[in-house]
């Protein structure tokens, strides 16, 4: 399995939900709106879940697999820093001009 594509759909600057995004698998499959979120100690990527008749929150799709999540979510993240490096950089251009 490979991410073909990782958008940052929104980022989010108050509360601790950081950006939502969507990625595309093997250029075949897009899973919408996965959470990056601000945990007490690092950011990490909650999966696209609704809340069920009991209240419950359900993930909708994840990974089974520990090694699926953690490349998941270090490209998630990886592409999120870099969107916000990119981000800076065009607002320190900005002030330039």
């Amino acid at each position: 399995m490979e991410i073909t594509d990782i958008k940052i759909r929104k980022v989010i600057t108050e509360g601790r939900l950081r950006a939502v995004v969507s990625i595309t698998l093997d250029q075949m499959l897009a899973i919408h709106d996965i959470k990056i979120v601000q945990g007490d100690t690092r950011l990490f990527i909650a999966m696209p879940s609704r809340k069920d008749e009991n209240g419950i929150f359900r993930d909708i799709v994840h990974p089974i697999m520990p090694d699926a999540r953690k490349m998941i979510e270090e490209s998630i993240l990886d592409a999120y820093q870099k969107h916000l490096a990119l981000v800076e950089i065009d607002a320190q251009e900005t002030q330039i001009d």
